[in-house]
């Protein structure tokens, strides 16, 4: 662990600001000032600078450190990572530990994963997914990260001294700013693009068009930021999942407030189990097993104990609670069934069958075990990792054309122009009729693929056209 400086400067986290001293006794000015001035102007801007904090503080490194490198007369290291700001910020880092950021690295497996590196190739996934997954930072001979693993601000950042995430994800280096943060451009460098496309929604959602009338009123860099007392137009991503409202505090564990995981092709419900040593574990369910505070359970990663655990409900009431402090109890409940009611839609009626019909074609042998190897599961692929994603997300965050056009439209288009032709022709005349009579034709909403639209719909769409456009 990197060591805090003894001097002046490095009694920032008991001492008033001292700005001038911070600056003074700072050896690495010298050098710097000229050579990256940018790096210095934005530590002269920071709040570190006015507490007093110098580079040394943050860069200083202990000579048995993996990352560790002899720099002018001093031990330093490149990477400043989430255990070496938990010597200050050891609260915010506890709640980082655990979270779906701070794993976000760990994607080996994934089909994401396979399409990076197996379709596409290594430096697409070095330049790209790493950039905002994070990854492993190797270390070269000289102490410095590798060219091949470095740069990388990625959120689930695998750091050498074992610590996972980067703070500067959010918080920029070397300002550190908490109003950067707050805004939901810093999410928007990752959560945007086809398959996860919040900052988008968000943009065209309500709440979105408010920020942008008002965002000068949004106090983004008041020290209490609290929704609905220290503003109440236009809340961001950092307000609803991260920001302290009513009796909820500010956490940094971003996913603590999420009652749904809508990432797999079919939508689960989370619930939290929290450990002693601060690591957490979704277990997936609406009616999962849960084990008690107290316990001792088998992880992973070893024995555990648990101190608390959040069902879906208490994660949904607290994020409900966030919502109450701008919208009275029947909007938020009227928001959360229109959500829930296009979840299951999605679900029932196309990520089921969906995924029923690529198994039995599977099973069937009339496609290979690998996976991208025959177009139907490409189609698939895009069904519900793009589209489908794109639909829920729409509808979690309240944005109408995400929810329909991009999203459930693109579904349904994709489904059954492109999906069902290519299942009916692998299947063949007899496993066709099979499949699509059990997990088609057994739910009205697909009737109409079959049967076509009845001659009281045809002659509706009829007349609308005639009477608006006479024609």
């Amino acid at each position: 662990m990197k060591k805090i400086v003894l001097g002046m400067s490095g009694l920032f986290c008991l001492l008033a600001p001292l700005p001038s001293l911070a600056e003074e006794e700072n050896p690495c000015l010298g050098c710097h000032i000229s050579r990256t001035p940018g790096i210095v102007n934005q530590w002269k801007a920071s709040r570190h600078f006015e507490m007093g904090v110098a580079c040394l503080d943050c860069h200083q490194a202990d000579p048995k450190d993996a990352d560790a490198f002899k720099h002018n007369g001093f031990t330093l290291a490149v990477l400043v990572t989430p255990r070496d700001c938990a010597r200050c910020h050891e609260k915010e880092v506890a709640e980082q530990k655990g979270s779906h950021h701070a794993k976000s690295g760990q994607i080996l497996g994934s089909l994401d994963n396979l399409l990076g590196e197996v379709v596409g190739g290594i430096p697409a996934v070095n330049a790209g997914c790493r950039q905002c997954h994070g990854s492993r930072v190797d270390i070269g001979p000289d102490g410095k990260p590798t060219l091949e693993t470095w740069p990388n601000t990625g959120m689930g950042r695998i750091n050498p001294d074992g610590s996972m995430g980067s703070c500067s994800a959010c918080h920029a280096r070397h300002e550190f700013s908490k109003a950067q943060a707050r805004q939901p451009e810093a999410c928007g460098k990752c959560h945007l693009g086809p398959d996860h496309p919040q900052i988008e929604v968000w943009n065209e959602s309500k709440h979105g068009v408010m920020y942008h009338a008002d965002r000068e009123k949004m106090h983004l860099d008041r020290d209490s930021w609290s929704a609905g007392k220290d503003y109440f137009s236009g809340p961001t991503c950092s307000s609803c999942h991260m920001g302290a409202a009513g009796s909820q505090p500010v956490t940094h564990d971003v996913g603590e407030r999420i009652s749904w995981t809508l990432r797999p092709a079919v939508s689960l419900k989370l619930n939290l189990v929290v450990y002693a040593d601060n690591e957490k574990e979704d277990v997936l369910g609406e009616k999962a097993d849960l084990p008690k505070p107290g316990t001792v359970q088998k992880t992973k990663s070893g024995e555990r104990k648990v101190i608390s655990v959040l069902t879906w409900q208490d994660r949904r009431a607290n994020m409900q609670e966030v919502c109450r402090q701008c919208h009275d109890q029947g909007f938020v409940k009227g928001a959360y069934a229109q959500f829930d009611d296009v979840v299951t839609l999605y679900d029932d009626k196309f990520a089921k069958p969906g995924r029923a019909i690529l198994e039995e074609l599977r099973k069937a042998g009339r496609i290979t075990p690998a996976d991208f190897d025959d177009p139907i599961e490409w189609t698939w692929y895009e069904i519900w990792h793009h589209q489908g994603r794109r639909a829920r997300h729409g509808a979690a965050m309240q944005g109408p054309d995400y929810t329909w056009w991009h999203g459930l439209y693109e579904v349904s288009k994709a489904f059954y122009e492109e999906y069902i032709p290519q299942a009916k022709e692998l299947a063949g005349p007899e496993l066709s009729k099979q499949i699509m009579n059990e997990y088609l034709f057994s739910q009205a909403g697909h009737l109409w693929y079959r049967d076509g639209l009845s001659k009281e719909a045809l002659e509706k769409i009829r007349r609308f056209y005639e009477d608006r456009y006479h024609q």
